[in-house]
């Protein structure tokens, strides 16, 4: 199954490792340097230069996404389902 992350994003559920809330995960200084690392790795994705709200961490490749952690869970869900 795929979920639409926004823009011209799609993503397997397969690859999906974690989805996170930017606002709560990146108080901790160990997450924060764990994005940066990825940046500086060119290994982020932004879907678009809105506001980020979440982030996913999938096998190879980490998605910034302006989608509250919420609404992906619901698209992942409603994909389950079908």
């Amino acid at each position: 199954m795929y979920i639409y992350l926004g823009g011209n994003t799609v993503i397997s559920t397969k690859d999906i490792l974690g989805i996170f809330d930017m606002d709560t995960s990146t108080v901790n200084k160990a997450t924060r340097d764990y994005l940066s690392k990825a940046e500086k790795d060119k290994k982020t994705v932004y879907v678009n230069f809105e506001l980020p709200k979440s982030f996913i961490v999938c096998k190879d490749k980490i998605y910034i996404c302006p989608l509250n952690t919420s609404t992906l869970l619901k698209r992942v869900q409603a994909g389950q389902k079908r």
